[in-house]
Order: structure tokens, then sequence, then C-alpha cells
């Protein structure tokens, strides 16, 4: 508009009319109402004026002379407001602290949870690994368990593979050149085998212990000579003094004559043909 300051005087004097007008019309009513109780108690307190911005139900006029809230009541009216604000912002802050908190919190949870399950599955496929190694292990050893046990089990079926009689004459247990020669003979065979036992039986003229122990003299002789001049390991040899038994090896009569004699057994077990495990 083009002239504002003019409309504004001309809303104010019809404001200031309705108004007077509004004030005739209250007095003439009240003063025809109450005719007595104003004569007998004295005129009615005069209103107390009160500003537009502090009033409940604000007149026109009112509205006209003061445009603008003062500073007091904005002040008034404002500060709770503010206080509610302040309170919304610290609460908001508080939920975004609490917020960012438990996402912190969460996210190192799923890092550890995959933590764990990275490590959990590292275990299984050692586990699975070292259960397969086991596997084969346990495989490897049955196989060569049988293959000990057939071993083990022919170990002891011996066999007799040959015989040689050391002759001694009647109360001497010194060895003969032949008798060495023999010996020698049969050392020479066992050379780098395995798997064999040699059997030394004596045998003596006469009766009793006296034959026994002239008997086991005479073996003890040729288990000297050979452990001693041919290194043939003495678990691998069997000593026995006969005395005058006739009985030869296995519950066979003796094949050869009686007198001071020692008889070497050769018995195999066929290990030195079984291939190594």
């Amino acid at each position: 508009m083009k002239h504002p300051r003019l409309l504004v005087v001309i809303l104010f004097l019809l404001a200031a009319s309705l108004n007077l007008s509004a004030q005739a019309q209250q007095t003439t009513s009240s003063a025809g109402s109450t005719p007595d109780t104003a004569t007998a108690n004295g005129p009615l307190p005069a209103q107390t004026s009160h500003d537009f911005w502090d009033g409940d139900e604000p007149g026109v006029a009112w509205l006209l002379l003061h445009p603008y809230a003062s500073k007091g009541y904005v002040k008034r009216h404002t500060e709770p407001i503010k206080d509610r604000i302040q309170e919304l912002d610290d609460l908001t802050a508080s939920n975004g602290t609490a917020i960012r908190d438990v996402d912190s919190r969460a996210q190192k949870g799923m890092q550890l949870a995959s933590e764990k399950t990275a490590m959990g599955n590292q275990h299984a496929d050692d586990a699975a690994n070292k259960a397969q190694m086991a596997q084969q292990a346990a495989t490897a050893a049955s196989t060569r368990i049988v293959s000990v046990e057939t071993r083990v089990g022919g170990i002891d079926q011996y066999k007799s593979q040959n015989q040689t009689e050391i002759r001694f004459r009647p109360g001497q247990t010194v060895l003969s050149k032949s008798a060495k020669e023999a010996l020698d003979q049969i050392a020479g065979d066992l050379k780098n085998q395995r798997g064999y036992l040699l059997e030394i039986q004596g045998f003596a003229s006469g009766h009793g212990q006296t034959a026994i122990a002239n008997s086991r003299k005479m073996a003890d002789s040729v288990l000297r000579y050979l452990v001693l001049n041919h290194e043939i390991p003495a678990y691998r040899i069997s000593v026995i003094g006969m005395g005058d038994a006739p009985m030869g090896d296995a519950g066979t009569m003796a094949k050869h004559s009686s007198g001071s004699r020692v008889e070497v057994s050769l018995l195999k077990n066929g290990l030195d043909q079984a291939p190594n495990p």
C-alpha cells in the first residue's frame, strides 16, 4: 500500500470510537441496574489497566496501541520453552552418545564373534587334518601290526636244518683241531644270517650228576669258542648237559655211538627269507 501510516491512523480512530462506545454502554448498564449498591458502597474501583501482552483477552485498541510484545513478556513466555529445548537437546545428546556406545559395542561384539568363528573354523580344519593324519597312521600301524604278527607268529616255528657232532676224548673238555674246524664251518655258514638258533647238547659216559656235569663242561667249551672266536650272540645259543641220556634230538634215538661228544644243531624259523617290515 502507498499510505500505510494513514491506514494505521484510521484504524486507530475506529478502534478508539468503538472502545468509547462500549465503555459508555457498560457505564449506563451499571448505573441502571445497581443504583443502591453504588450509592451505599461508593463508586466501584477503577479497573486496573493491563498491558495488551499481559491480558488474557485484550481489546482491539490494545492491539493497535501495542503492536509489538515487550521483552519481559517474551522472556517470561520463552524461558520455559528454552528450558525444555535445552532439556531436549541434552536428552538428544545423551541418546546420541548411548546409541554410539551401543553401536560401538555391537561392532566390537560382531568383530569378536567373527574372529571367534574364524578361529573355530581354523581349529576345526586343524582337527580334521590331524584326524586324517591319525587315520592314515592307524592304517599304516595296522598294516605293520599284521606284518609283525605274522613274523612273530613264525618266530618259534624253528626247524632243524643240520646237525654237527664234535667228539671229545674221555674225560677231556679241550677242543681238538678237527672240532675247531667243524665249528669254524658252522660259524661261516651263519654269517649275516638271522632267524636262527644253535642248540648245543653235551653227552658223556657215566652215571647221574657226574655224567651231566661232564657233558655240560664239553658243551660250554663249544659255546665259548663260538662266542669268543666268531662273535655269535650268546642269546642265539642254547646249551644243555644231557649226561648219558640215550635220546637224541626231538625224541628220536641217538644216531651216534655213545661216548663223550657234543651235538650242535642249527634251528631256523625262516625269518632270513622274510622281507623287512
